[in-house]
């Protein structure tokens, strides 16, 4: 059990910084609940901090179990075994996945405004977030990111299922996790603070890490 996101986030920076993988890092949040956690590690290796953002498609009647999920630029990606298995419509997951790009371009606009998105080429990048279920959403941004030609991807959570662990290291350069208990139903059944992160705590995250790391490059 994690204190909560802060906490987390000082125990994944001790692992991450450990990392010899790592050169001119960028750390990307997924907001909201990443944002947090990638606070701290950013903080640690001196590193800007963006966010990547992608968005899950939820199973009819149950919004919170991923049964695909959107990247930044659209793609969509199911999990087909799934799908087939719960007998999910095409037309839910094509109107869904419309609803799910529009929320993550607005997002984008809340928080990010016209700020390009970072260049990532030749930097390691460690995406991060408070934990992962499924797994759907991240694998969407690593695939997003790929696109970018970064050095390295590693990819820094506090808890994940194992199995879900061991499909992200299959499209990812290096998994840090802290925990994969058994059984696994919910990131927030692991923290004993799991408040909702709220759009301006986003936002004042983001400006008080790239102020503090603006100031060091200038020092």
């Amino acid at each position: 059990m994690f204190r909560d996101r802060s906490q987390v986030g000082q125990l994944l920076a001790d692992r991450v910084i450990r990392l010899q993988e790592i050169s001119e890092p960028i750390v990307l949040a997924i907001p909201r609940g990443g944002v947090p956690v990638a606070r701290e590690i950013a903080v640690v290796l001196g590193a800007p901090l963006d966010l990547v953002i992608t968005r899950k498609i939820g199973c009819p009647g149950q919004p919170e179990f991923a049964v695909g999920a959107v990247s930044q630029d659209g793609e969509v990606i199911i999990d087909k075994e799934t799908v087939s298995m719960l007998g999910i419509s095409e037309k839910y997951l094509q109107t869904e996945a419309r609803r799910q790009t529009q929320e993550i371009h607005e997002r984008m606009r809340k928080y990010l405004g016209h700020h390009p998105f970072s260049d990532l080429r030749r930097r390691s990048v460690i995406i991060v977030d408070d934990g992962v279920a499924t797994g759907n959403t991240m694998i969407a941004a690593i695939r997003f990111l790929r696109r970018k030609n970064p050095k390295n991807i590693i990819v820094a959570v506090g808890v994940a299922p194992r199995d879900t662990v061991t499909r992200l290291t299959r499209v990812a350069d290096k998994v840090v996790c802290l925990e994969t208990p058994e059984p696994f139903f919910a990131i927030g059944e692991f923290y004993e603070n799991f408040e909702q992160v709220e759009d301006e705590e986003v936002k004042r995250i983001l400006s008080d890490v790239n102020s503090q790391h603006d100031l060091q490059k200038v020092a």
